[in-house]
């Protein structure tokens, strides 16, 4: 998929989940942060994650599944643009996760990312939640 202006179009207001960053891995940069909710490790991507950005996000995504059993959810919500240099990170960390007996899920809604998914063949690979599953079972929406 070649980006366009429509896939590089800002997010709707609302921005990125507010969870406070709590020392987890690196430390937060403009396309990545790592907070703990509940028993998940949850990765919130940011921005254009590219081949120049990529490597950011990578560092969170190593932290989150370098011990045994993580349970790690990658928050795609606040990405504006997805290309195939962060599918390569996605697809190395959930290895990595299933390699230590855990696993990583990802949390988007958004119809370019899901399109990128499935025109990649990695959305059954990648089954998409729509938020991130709360204590009760419930999913919790962005603020």
């Amino acid at each position: 998929m070649t980006p366009d202006t429509d896939d590089r179009a800002p997010r709707p207001p609302g921005g990125p989940a507010t969870a406070p960053y709590h020392g987890l891995g690196p430390a937060a940069n403009g396309n990545a942060r790592t907070y703990a909710y509940g028993r998940f490790t949850v990765v919130e991507a940011a921005g254009e994650i590219d081949l120049e950005s990529a490597g950011r996000l990578a560092e969170h995504l190593d932290a989150a599944t370098a011990g045994p059993g993580p349970d790690v959810l990658v928050d795609l919500r606040p990405v504006a643009f997805l290309d195939c240099s962060g599918l390569r990170v996605l697809c190395r960390a959930e290895t990595r996760a299933g390699a230590q007996g855990g696993r990583l899920r990802l949390v988007c809604e958004d119809p370019r990312v899901l399109r990128l998914l499935r025109a990649s063949g990695l959305l059954k690979r990648f089954p998409p939640l729509p938020g991130i599953p709360g204590p009760g079972g419930g999913a919790r929406e962005r603020r």
